[in-house]
């Protein structure tokens, strides 16, 4: 937190505002991670910076990072805490338990899922690379086209750390929109990246920064050092999509 915003819902509110506006004509989404709010008993702030967006950003989705993941009665629960109590356009979930723990939440038509497939953090190929023949991230991407996107309301988790398994995720889910993490302070490459994931037609990417926006600066001109970095992460975006775009033709 910046210095002198203090620890309080109503400081954390505040200063989730202040970015808030500052990037809102920049971002396409914001995402909170529930778990930072819910540690310290904030989910009254969690609830009114989701508020913040529909009023200072209305455009924008709202993605509740919530990596869900059970099955039967606890999983409407989880929809409903997402979808209900917050009011978020989408929510990130773990597939780890098959359709059932997904279907709550799949059948909501009017909202979106973000399914894990092959996360950004350095110990995710443990498990979703494995077996070599036919790794989890790909099951999972063939399952994303095949199975669990009959109402065209579903993106897969992509992460920029590992370009080669996001560009796989590309060819096996070609219209399926990717959320990526990994760049910024998990030091992803944005080129490469967006080279490997961009669809057909040159779009088809959510890009997230979390740390690098929030933290860029911690004084009183905090809200305008995010809006630096994020104007930064744009464009660097946008000149990545145009060059990767160049080299396809």
């Amino acid at each position: 937190m910046p210095e002198g915003m203090g620890q309080s819902e109503d400081g954390i509110v505040a200063f989730h505002r202040s970015v808030i506006a500052a990037t809102a004509d920049l971002a396409c989404a914001y995402k909170p991670q529930i778990a930072h709010f819910a540690a310290i008993g904030a989910e009254r702030a969690l609830a009114e910076s989701i508020a913040a967006v529909r009023e200072l950003a209305p455009h924008a989705v709202v993605i509740l990072d919530a990596k869900r993941g059970d099955i039967g009665s606890t999983a409407a629960m989880y929809a409903r805490e997402a979808y209900d109590r917050y009011g978020a356009d989408a929510v990130t979930l773990n597939p780890y338990l098959g359709s059932e723990s997904l279907e709550p939440f799949l059948e909501r038509v009017d909202r979106g899922t973000v399914i894990l497939c092959r996360t950004s953090n350095p110990g995710a190929g443990e498990i979703q690379n494995w077996p070599e023949s036919d790794p989890l991230y790909a099951r999972i991407a063939r399952l994303a086209v095949s199975k669990w996107n009959p109402h065209d309301n579903l993106m897969l988790v992509a992460g920029a750390t590992q370009p080669a398994e996001l560009q796989r995720i590309r060819e096996l889910a070609p219209e399926i929109p990717l959320l990526v993490p990994g760049l910024g302070a998990q030091g992803g490459d944005l080129e490469a990246a967006v080279r490997a994931g961009l669809d057909a037609r040159g779009r088809g990417l959510v890009v997230n920064s979390s740390r690098a926006i929030l933290y860029a600066g911690h004084g009183p001109d905090y809200a305008e050092q995010a809006r630096i970095e994020a104007l930064r992460m744009r464009d660097a975006l946008r000149a990545a999509a145009l060059a990767a775009m160049t080299a396809r033709k």
